[in-house]
């Protein structure tokens, strides 16, 4: 049996995802703290942080029963970490094993759980609300179109995206990675071409913008159904 015969070449080969983020902690291209995983300064400084957590936390609180939360690209976990409290139960998912095994040992509460997987293949846990905190900007359009029918299993999503300031062209696509696609004038909507997400409504919650116009930092509160 040639190759072109083989039964193995028509499986669809995984995403590339998955290296990339392994490289990005393994050498540290997102910046290093004393930790052995950093998740770079949209996960640290105060003034991107700070606003995010206070609007989080007044949704989670709205709610007389607590959500089921799943944070999709749950990274170093600095910012999960304080939302735990005001859930259900947590399960937060990243797809860099070492990482998973490093927050495992870093990170208890009862209802809270880690899970190694990939957003684009793998069947996510079940929940209310999908935070997906700066992940989609580092994925390819083709990517993003995987994980969208999964996002719409949610009642709510929570999507923070890292965009240019003012008008831009929406979903110029990208090779996933570690870069985004502000290097290309362009950032992630979900609700224009090639995605349309469905959705009953879009709340904005939170825009930071950046010095040196290095861009804006927007979280929506989409309402799936």
């Amino acid at each position: 049996m040639n190759k072109k015969d083989s039964p193995t070449s028509s499986i669809k080969k995984p995403w590339p995802t998955k290296r990339a983020m392994e490289q990005v902690y393994a050498m540290k291209l997102w910046g290093t703290n004393p930790a052995d995983f950093y998740s770079g300064e949209g996960s640290h400084q105060p003034e991107i942080v700070a606003p995010y957590l206070k609007a989080v936390k007044a949704f989670l609180k709205s709610f007389k029963t607590p959500l089921v939360v799943c944070d999709l690209g749950c990274g170093d976990f600095n910012v999960g970490k304080e939302l735990v409290a005001h859930t259900k139960k947590y399960s937060a998912v990243d797809i860099v094993p070492d990482l998973i095994a490093h927050n495992k040992e870093k990170f208890t509460a009862e209802h809270l759980e880690f899970h190694c997987l990939d957003l684009a293949v793998d069947h996510l846990p079940a929940g209310d609300l999908a935070i997906v905190r700066q992940v989609l900007q580092h994925l390819s359009n083709a990517e993003i179109q995987s994980i969208l029918p999964k996002l719409s299993n949610f009642k709510y999503v929570l999507l923070t995206e890292h965009l240019p300031e003012g008008h831009f062209i929406p979903n110029t696509d990208i090779i996933s990675g570690q870069g985004t696609r502000l290097k290309k004038g362009s950032g992630v909507d979900l609700l224009a071409a090639p995605f349309h997400f469905k959705m009953k409504s879009a709340q904005p919650l939170t825009s930071v913008t950046l010095k040196e116009g290095k861009g804006v930092i927007v979280t929506t509160l989409y309402t799936v159904f």
